[in-house]
């Protein structure tokens, strides 16, 4: 734990002005803060203890004791369903005889799992591929594993099938055909400039001509064909100029920046459960925020749900400090002696404490920040899956719009609310004065990981999610994982990257083995043999989907097993974020190809919205004009709203509902009533982003500061904009 000197920060005062002097002070070290609240404490304590099914007691005096005044009334129970003698008979044999054949086809995939990795050891990697591969395994950056990487793949010749062109998983005819148009379209655009708009709404898509196949980046250490390559930088220089051109009107690249953007997505950040083999998800983190490739959304799963509520809730300054084998000091939730949690145990059924785990987690979360709070202050946009305690109710993804005022500590420890581990718990909701209340009448959660660990579908129709990197850790789930064919930056060294891993024979075994412990997993399941321990159906576990468009899977070592429910020392977590980089790097140059068009695509809505607000600021000094006839006094006037007006932080990233209502507006603006609606972003002046945005025609009025002209002449302007301010 931190030192007793420590500074203590109380949430409920904890306003955005405070944190922002946190975050400017360069002498805080944000492992040293402090930011429990122990009035929430206990009214979380309290939620826990109240019964939302049962009403209020009710007070009835009685004629006398012998005489209640309501007696109880005997009736019949209504009869337990019955499902037949033969289900009954034959359930548990059949279901004996499945778990012997799951066992046995088990135990060969594991055998086969063996056999390939020391085949792979003793005869494929020898000599000078051995000394190559521990060099590149040894590298302590990203710039020397690059170095490493290019040496293997000129070792293997892999540089040559880069330079190919012909490939089965990808269209190179089209691709050659769109980046020679490109090129020759945006040299001569100021020509027709239509021509380029028409070829950049066509290609740029997700996985168009099929550029993000995994099998393009499994073949080479580092890179892929280079087709690909030269498309990726001419749609990203063609997305540059169009942006840049005089030759477009605001109207033609608002149309074309919103469609691109509609149709080529977005990318997220899922990291999974897995208990304490969620610290390696802090490697990952780590290697993407060093590179700046962060996306702005995450979603998270039990400890994944913790690890990105750490990321969401903090800014870049703040992540460089903690993303150190240092932050063991502050991941303590499992710290309590072996007779505590057994004693606990033994009469809660849990091992740990809710109350105890929300003090432990304030930190993670800087307090009792909620969804909406942690958007406004990072622009990083935080889910984290639940599931309601009823076992029909459908599984919940908690964000800033599914749920804007829950308190962020609340939802990670039902998202952690394993059956044994934690009892389900209830989500606490802020109010406007700061104090916390049960969130949904206060009904109980638990670990959204048992039904969706990976929310793929929520992520996609909130954010327009397309473009997923999962970061699994999933013990049970990181057995089964084996690529015949390689992966990303992993390719086979068997046959010059054409083979199989151990041969074709062994991968068809492997593969078989493999489904058919799924069939059988299926059939137990619709069956409905397996007897719900703790009323849960357990097999969600195994049978949901856990992988994503790009999947990182940490190596973890034996003896994690037995550390699973242990908080780490300093050494196994510097280990753990060692592991999680080096994993990562192979992946981070389909990552980046990926990034650059989105990040162009994002600088082109940047730049249209900036040039709309002058344009904006334009017409609102015109107008003050017209009414004064003094521009100087109306700019000065426009100014005052800015600094003596409280602006309300709006939304900065795409979603629904309210995201949508800022573009309708800029297509009245625009005289077009028929465009996508895709969302809208916000930024500085200068065209920096940011999380909260100012418009000109939606700043409060002050009547104290004006005239009735003025007055006139701003209700005037705002009649043509009957949307309120998007606030958040």
């Amino acid at each position: 734990m931190a030192n007793k000197d420590i500074k203590s920060h109380n949430n409920c005062s904890l306003n955005k002005s405070e944190h922002s002097k946190v975050k400017e002070n360069p002498s805080h070290n944000e492992l040293e803060l402090e930011f429990v609240n122990e009035v929430h404490i206990k009214a979380f304590a309290k939620a826990l203890s109240n019964d939302p099914e049962s009403d209020q007691t009710e007070h009835i005096a009685a004629v006398t004791d012998f005489m209640p005044t309501r007696q109880k009334v005997k009736t019949k129970k209504a009869p337990k369903e019955f499902e037949g003698y033969s289900y009954h008979i034959i359930r548990y044999p059949l279901m004996s005889l499945i778990f012997a054949i799951i066992f046995l086809e088990l135990f060969l995939y594991i055998l086969i799992r063996q056999i390939v990795n020391f085949w792979e050891y003793f005869y494929q990697w020898r000599g000078k591929c051995r000394l190559l591969r521990e060099k590149m395994r040894n590298t302590k950056n990203y710039e020397d594993w690059i170095v490493a990487a290019k040496e293997i793949d000129t070792h293997f010749k892999y540089d040559e099938w880069k330079k190919e062109i012909p490939y089965g998983y990808y269209d190179y005819s089209l691709l050659l055909k769109v980046d020679r148009d490109l090129r020759s379209l945006r040299q001569g655009a100021t020509e027709n400039p239509q021509k380029l708009i028409n070829v950049l709404q066509n290609c740029v898509k997700h996985n168009y001509a099929g550029i993000e196949n995994v099998r393009l980046y499994s073949h080479s250490y580092y890179g892929t064909k280079n087709v690909v390559e030269e498309y990726v930088n001419e749609v990203t220089q063609s997305l540059e100029f169009a942006r840049a051109t005089k030759s477009l009107s605001i109207k033609e690249k608002h149309e074309l920046f919103k469609n691109t953007c509609k149709n080529y997505g977005r990318s997220a950040l899922c990291l999974s459960g897995g208990a304490s083999f969620g610290y390696y998800h802090l490697g990952v983190v780590k290697a993407l925020f060093d590179a700046k490739l962060l996306p702005s959304v995450f979603s998270g799963t039990s400890a994944g749900g913790l690890i990105a509520a750490l990321i969401c809730v903090r800014t870049d300054e703040e992540l460089d400090q903690i993303l150190t084998p240092e932050l063991y000091t502050r991941l303590n939730p499992c710290s309590d002696p072996f007779l505590v949690w057994c004693k606990r145990w033994w009469k809660t059924g849990a091992r740990f404490d809710a109350c105890d785990w929300a003090r432990k987690v304030q930190w993670i979360t800087r307090g009792s920040l909620t969804f909406k709070e942690a958007y406004e202050r990072t622009g990083r946009i935080l889910n984290i899956s639940v599931i309601p305690y009823d076992p029909h109710s459908p599984p919940k993804v908690i964000n800033y719009i599914t749920a804007p005022d829950c308190v962020i500590w609340s939802a990670v420890i039902a998202s952690a609310a394993v059956p044994g581990i934690l009892n389900p718990v209830v989500l606490m909701q802020k109010l406007k004065d700061g104090s916390i209340i049960p969130y949904n009448y206060g009904y109980k959660w638990k670990d959204g990981s048992l039904r969706t660990d990976i929310p793929v579908q929520p992520l996609n129709m909130h954010f327009n999610v397309k473009n997923t990197v999962v970061s699994q850790v999933n013990p049970h789930i990181h057995l089964f994982f084996y690529a015949p064919r390689g992966s990303i930056g992993r390719p086979v060294t068997h046959r010059h990257g054409k083979g199989w891993r151990g041969g074709f024979l062994v991968a068809s075994i492997e593969q078989y083995l493999k489904l058919d412990l799924n069939k059988w997993l299926k059939w137990i399941r619709d069956l409905d043999l397996l007897p719900k321990v703790a009323d849960q159906d357990w097999s969600s576990i195994w049978l949901q989907k856990f992988e994503g468009n790009i999947t990182i899977w940490p190596h973890s070592s034996f003896l994690d097993f037995f550390y699973i429910l242990t908080d780490p020392d300093r050494e196994r977590l510097a280990r753990m974020i060692t592991v999680g980089q080096r994993v990562t790097w192979p992946k981070l140059h389909m990552i980046s190809n990926r990034l650059r068009i989105e990040r162009a695509i994002q600088k082109g809505r940047e730049t249209i919205r900036r040039e709309l607000r002058q344009q904006r600021y334009h017409d609102v000094n015109n107008r003050f004009s017209e009414r004064n006839g003094d521009a100087g006094s109306s700019i000065n006037h426009i100014n005052d709203f800015r600094e003596h007006n409280a602006v309300s932080p709006t939304i900065s990233n795409e979603g629904t509902d309210d995201l949508s209502r800022l573009d309708d507006d800029l297509d009245d603006y625009l005289g077009d009533e028929d465009s996508v609606d895709v969302g809208i972003d916000c930024y500085y002046d200068d065209g920096s982003s940011k999380t909260g945005c100012f418009e000109p025609d939606n700043v409060p009025y002050d009547s104290s500061s004006s005239s009735d002209d003025d007055y006139s002449a701003y209700n005037d302007i705002n009649s043509h904009h009957e949307y309120d301010p998007l606030t958040i």
